[in-house]
């Protein structure tokens, strides 16, 4: 029989390999500035973080009663937009019947608060006038937002690959759509006074501002949809301050809004595109006609049947309106090739429309990051809510409650490791250091992992993601003394000392392999089927059992064949924890070659013994066992003789 060659280093060699690869992508994540971390990010329950209470109420100017279904859809769209923010472990739930409670960890970026605030429905509308909102104090009236005309392009990806002509964007898109991102302080308003704006916009000068158009509008982008009514709002609308602070008027009236950075103040149509029929929107690299990435950020526009049928109308009306007269060319198209995204009642995009688009594809392409391009995406994905909401309360929540958890936590963590290899100790004695260096490692490589996924997905650990940790403990340690055992099995039942490890580990791991395959099917399917806090305790245990496998496969088991090529332990040292004697190796019946049959301590027999060391009768299994030995050793040494002869007579 041959004997697999181990190689121990090989193994130790890739270990050492995953700690330095896995430390090195934390470091070079730290050193560029990549939001790397030396420690894992934490939840709700032991960061603390902001609490937002929100009541939901229908927009669009409609009145009826928010119902159960709404709060529901409100919650699970909310929470879309948090795990697309990159924000793990928040905490959405309903409070009543009529508002939402949103708590999310540590401090939150102000773009993904305005992501949570910005729930109303979203709405594709046509463009009918756009003028600068601020102008600065010591230039000509001129928007900022000029120099960055013909810099975001709408157009069917099919159709640019047939050399079709591209659209151009009035103004580059915003990275998100805060209300923070305000005029610079030497910009001044343009809105006008109510006196001046009202002068401006009665055209019959009746006295009275009327809504309703003087003539019948013959699409959305007909400037018969600028009543008095709109005129007047476009020329007091001040965008310095909250934007506006205006809700967007029904879908089938004009509208006047103010662009997300509050620099363009639009005059909007009735609607085209409602935000529902948008069906997907995904940031991504563009690609030229060739199909090469041209290095640049887009977002890729998928209508559903409904919308796709919608866009192509309005499509093919603002394509017309390309080289349109009647209105002004202020940012490098005319007023009304433009059209808006409405979220919240602002317009957190005004590309131009440079193609007809049939497909219900389109792309929004421009001075995008991929920062902007992805936050672009998250409003355009998740903004189809027909619901406004009124934030009550803003307020910050401490941790220290799951602070003293936390340390509690630790403490018993501490204590379950250390009773772990004090009993490791009593059981096994030296093998001791292999549990004990088991432990370790294993606690280092999960700590490693849990700060590598905190920085590359977005993990945060929580009160119930540290019970796992916990749990760990016990899974690592049942590992290894599956292994020991049948180790110690084998010495029992008289295997020479390396024998007895490789035979051991043989048997072993394929009771590890099965014990883990059970802890990590449990830990997936309650990752999918919980939620919450009970999800954190269910990743953490799957990350810890396949922890523990790396451990037992590249470190427990090269550490014991490292080791049992020593004197202390390949000898059977009595403090080794595989010392024949202590073992109850004494009485095992053992092969001595040449059908013989050796009872440890009695000296050496032909054939079977009868009795043990202390001289008590054999049981029927031992001696089965010393007759099927002893028969297995007759036909070998049968087999030599015949061969000693051959070669003898040769």
């Amino acid at each position: 029989m041959t004997t697999q060659k181990r190689h121990p280093w090989r193994a130790l060699f890739t270990l050492i390999f995953i700690f330095v690869l896995g430390t090195a992508s934390l470091v070079v994540g730290k050193l560029t500035n990549k939001g790397a971390s030396y420690t894992p990010s934490l939840a709700l329950d032991l960061q603390g973080g902001t609490q937002l209470i929100l009541t939901p109420v229908a927009s669009g100017g409609v009145d009826r009663e928010v119902t159960e279904n709404d709060i529901t859809e409100a919650i699970n769209i909310i929470r879309q937009r948090i795990d697309a923010s990159g924000v793990s472990e928040s905490e959405i739930s309903s409070l009543g019947s009529s508002n939402i409670s949103v708590s999310i960890p540590g401090t939150p970026s102000q773009e993904t608060l305005n992501l949570i605030r910005s729930s109303s429905q979203m709405n594709f509308r046509p463009v009918l006038a756009m003028l600068p909102a601020v102008t600065q104090s010591q230039s000509n009236p001129t928007p900022s937002a000029t120099d960055s005309s013909d810099q975001t392009q709408v157009n069917n990806p099919e159709a640019s690959a047939s050399s079709t002509p591209s659209a151009s964007e009035s103004a580059a898109p915003s990275e998100s759509a805060s209300p923070s991102a305000s005029a610079s302080p030497s910009s001044v308003s343009t809105a006008l006074s109510a006196e001046r704006a009202r002068e401006l916009a009665d055209q019959n000068k009746d006295g009275q501002l009327s809504d309703t158009p003087t003539e019948q509008p013959q699409n959305n982008s007909d400037l018969k949809w600028a009543t008095e009514q709109a005129i007047y709002d476009l020329y007091t609308l001040d965008c310095t301050t909250g934007r506006g602070g205006r809700t967007e008027a029904p879908a089938d009236k004009p509208y006047a809004a103010c662009d997300s950075n509050g620099q363009i103040k639009y005059l909007l149509g009735p609607v085209d595109v409602s935000g529902s029929e948008l069906s997907k929107a995904t940031a991504g690299m563009v690609m030229n006609s060739q199909g090469h990435s041209t290095g640049e950020w887009g977002v890729d526009l998928t209508f559903n049947a409904e919308g796709t049928k919608q866009f192509a109308e309005a499509s093919k009306r603002l394509y017309d309106l390309r080289n349109d007269t009647q209105s002004g060319k202020n940012y490098g198209k005319p007023d009304r090739n433009h059209f808006a995204v409405v979220l919240d009642g602002q317009v957190i995009t005004a590309p131009s429309m440079n193609a007809e688009i049939p497909t219900g594809t389109a792309q929004i392409t421009g001075n995008f990051t991929a920062k902007s391009a992805a936050a672009l995406a998250n409003q355009l994905s998740f903004g189809s809510l027909p619901l406004n909401f009124e934030v009550q309360s803003e307020q910050q929540i401490s941790a220290t409650l799951g602070s003293e958890h936390l340390e509690k936590g630790l403490w018993a963590g501490l204590v379950g490791l250390v009773l772990v290899v004090l009993y490791m100790i009593w059981q096994y004695r030296g093998l001791a250091i292999i549990s004990a260096g088991s432990l370790v490692v294993a606690g280092c490589l999960t700590y490693l992992v849990i700060t590598v996924l905190s920085w590359a997905v977005g993990y945060r650990l929580s009160l119930a993601g540290i019970a796992g940790l916990i749990v760990s403990v016990g899974v690592t340690a049942d590992s290894f003394i599956v292994y020991f055992e049948r180790i110690r099995d084998e010495v029992r039942d008289g295997r020479p000392l390396s024998a007895a490890v490789d035979e051991g580990w043989d048997r072993a791991k394929r009771t590890i392999l099965v014990s883990d395959a059970v802890n990590l099917v449990a830990a997936v399917v309650l990752y999918i089927l919980a939620v919450g806090g009970v999800q954190g305790f269910a990743f953490t245990l799957g990350v810890t059992t396949v922890v523990d496998l790396i451990v037992i496969f590249l470190f427990t088991h090269p550490m014991m064949e490292l080791l049992i090529r020593t004197e202390f332990f390949g000898g059977g040292h009595k403090l080794s924890g595989l010392d024949p004697e202590h073992l109850g190796a004494r009485s095992a019946v053992t092969y001595a070659g040449r059908g013989r049959v050796v009872v440890s301590g009695a000296g050496s027999a032909s054939g079977t013994s009868e009795t043990n060391a202390e001289g008590q009768p054999l049981s029927l299994a031992e001696r089965k066992r010393a007759a099927r030995l002893a028969e297995q050793g007759s036909q070998d040494a049968e087999d030599n003789t015949s061969s000693e002869q051959a070669g003898e007579e040769q």
